[in-house]
């Protein structure tokens, strides 16, 4: 029972995290995918770059949504164990979804919620984290490895048990491995400063 217990979360989340907002979104409500545009990549701060700052929250709001929905399903069968298992699932299926040829996101949106599913207190600090990095230095990929650092950093300073603490800590590494690219240009001096688009645009 309890293998086909552990076979429901690792599924349910993974195929959660898969479901890629941006993708969908732009594909749906602005006729491309973002995934060609901006940046590249599928996520919030891409949808906002390109198609502004409304699709970039609605973007947001979905892909935390699943991940709370993933940490859920996890915990109502396992406890904090399926929490951790099915929060990390969905991380993994939102940056490499099995739906889009498993090119998509760099897992920030999705790390917001499960901070949020390993403490409320170790959710406000990361965004405390990430808008005053983001703010100060106008690069949100830094504001983001800063909060990737911050959700395991806090976690512990917080005891939320040893589960909660391997999930933030995996949280933390893929968030980190999904921004390679940018800690390398940030380091180089070529990371570009964040700027949303002006408003709804069609491709």
């Amino acid at each position: 029972m309890e293998v086909i217990k552990y076979a429901v979360v690792i599924i349910s989340g993974y195929l959660l995290g898969s479901v890629s907002a941006s993708i969908l979104l732009s594909r749906s409500a602005w006729g491309g995918d973002v995934r060609g545009k901006g940046s590249g990549n599928a996520g919030a701060t891409n949808m906002a770059r390109v198609y502004g700052l409304g699709a970039g929250f609605l973007t947001l709001g979905c892909d935390m949504l699943k991940a709370v929905l993933a940490c859920w399903i996890g915990s109502l069968l396992l406890g904090d164990v399926g929490l951790a298992v099915g929060g990390i699932c969905c991380m993994i299926g939102h940056c490499f979804p099995v739906f889009h040829r498993f090119k998509g996101g760099k897992g920030i949106s999705v790390g917001a919620a499960l901070g949020l599913m390993i403490d409320w207190r170790v959710f406000v600090c990361i965004i405390g984290v990430f808008l005053i990095v983001a703010f100060l230095s106008k690069k949100v990929s830094l504001g983001s490895v800063f909060a990737s650092v911050g959700i395991a950093a806090f976690s512990i300073v917080f005891q939320v048990g040893t589960p909660k603490i391997v999930l933030a800590v995996c949280a933390m590494c893929l968030a980190i491995f999904q921004h390679r690219s940018n800690i390398k240009r940030l380091l180089n001096g070529k990371e570009p400063d964040f700027k949303a688009a002006g408003g709804k645009k069609k491709s």
